[in-house]
């Protein structure tokens, strides 16, 4: 039997699960201004999966890149959301 697919299968799960509430953290946070250091860690992680020759490694980075790129436009989403009075707005934080 071959478990590749299903390892790569749950670690892409985990990664999407896990960047859920990193984009709800960094709006409530830091607004959308971080957006850029999602792009940088998205290119990055896409520019490393193509010199990393194990499977697992290569494809958990080419799915956290992805992941990331992704966040950017949920970052946005979430700007929204907050506004439509879905989650809750940082009160400290004063910039639009």
């Amino acid at each position: 039997m071959y478990f590749t697919g299903i390892i790569i299968a749950v670690m892409t799960f985990l990664t999407i699960g896990i960047w859920h509430p990193i984009v709800i953290k960094t709006e409530y946070y830091w607004g959308t201004r971080p957006w850029i250091l999602y792009l940088l860690i998205g290119l990055c992680c896409f520019g490393a999966a193509l010199f990393v020759e194990n499977v697992y490694l290569s494809s958990f980075l080419g799915v956290f890149g992805a992941s990331a790129l992704w966040g950017i436009g949920e970052l946005f989403s979430q700007k929204k959301r907050v506004e439509k009075g879905w989650f809750p707005k940082n009160p400290k934080r004063t910039d639009k």
